[in-house]
Formats: structure tokens, C-alpha cells, sequence
């Protein structure tokens, strides 16, 4: 069952203590695929406002991170069009997990092992409360949206795919 409790530091927790970003620890019991929607379902959340963080490479294989709701897709060919590039997809597991230093399924937009650029769907700078993981599978940072766009310095783009 899901708690709250004192976590190990990861290269996420690091760099926000770091740059003096408040935050709250969740652990749950991770689940293979089960992605944000069950970080929703364990803690009773909306999914909206569960944040993934994907980590996506460009024509030249640099890599990038895109952060989007849970309960949307990334329209791949309109990032391309707003981050300047002819085409972006997503990385492969290994290459995705050497860009970021992270286990796939425990990635975190936070304290990166490459510098990458970050872009994120606008609409989650408006959210007053997300939920992003925090470097490890099943941990979940809580935070204020606003923190991606003033701290993080993600760049807003308008690329989400509703899903059905």
C-alpha cells in the first residue's frame, strides 16, 4: 500500500533541496507498465495531474526531455515543429537511461546526467499541485507545477494528444 515516508536521497531529491525547491515524498509499490495511470489509481489522484517525464532524441540523436500529463500523448511531429528540429523520437530504454542516469519507469526531469533541454506542456505550469517521479521506480515527488517553468526553466510548448 502506498505511504508516505523518509526516502533515500536520489540525484532528483539532490538538486532540488539544492535549489531550494519544496517538495513532498510518496513511495507506492511499483508495477511493470503501469505508468501514471497507476501512480493515479494508488493514491487517488487525477491523472491530468500526474507528470511524465519522457526522454526523446531529435534527428541528430540529441536527446531532450518533454514532461506531459499523465492522461496525454506527445504529438511528436508538433514538438519537431516547436523545438526547431525537422524530427524527434522517442529514445530506445538504454539510450533513454544513459541520457538521463535513470532506470526507465523511474525517470526524473530533476538532476539529469546529460544537460538536456526541457520542454513541457504549458498547461502543467498552471497546475497547482503535480506529481513527478523523483529518480526511482515507485517514487513520486509532489510540487507545484509552477516549478518546472521558474526553477526547472522548461520550456512550454502545446503538444498534448488527449487520450481516449
Amino acid at each position: 500500500m502506498a505511504k508516505a515516508k523518509h526516502q533515500s536521497a536520489t540525484p532528483a531529491t539532490e538538486w532540488l533541496k539544492k535549489n531550494k525547491v519544496a517538495f513532498e515524498e510518496l513511495s507506492y509499490e511499483y508495477v511493470e507498465h503501469g505508468g501514471t495511470a497507476k501512480v493515479a489509481e494508488v493514491f487517488g489522484l487525477d491523472h491530468h495531474s500526474v507528470v511524465k517525464t519522457l526522454i526523446m532524441e531529435d534527428e541528430h540523436a540529441k536527446p531532450l526531455v518533454i514532461l506531459m500529463h499523465g492522461d496525454c500523448e506527445v504529438s511528436t511531429k508538433n514538438l519537431a515543429r516547436q523545438a526547431g528540429v525537422k524530427h524527434i523520437v522517442p529514445c530506445k530504454p538504454e539510450q533513454a537511461q544513459r541520457n538521463s542516469g535513470y532506470q526507465v519507469g523511474g525517470t526524473s526531469p530533476f538532476g539529469t546526467r546529460k544537460n538536456m533541454p526541457v520542454y513541457a506542456e504549458e498547461t502543467i505550469f498552471d497546475l497547482p499541485t503535480i506529481y513527478i517521479n523523483g529518480g526511482r521506480r515507485g517514487y513520486i515527488l509532489i510540487m507545484s507545477g509552477a516549478v518546472l517553468r521558474d526553477v526547472l526553466k522548461a520550456k512550454p510548448v502545446n503538444v498534448a494528444i488527449k487520450e481516449d
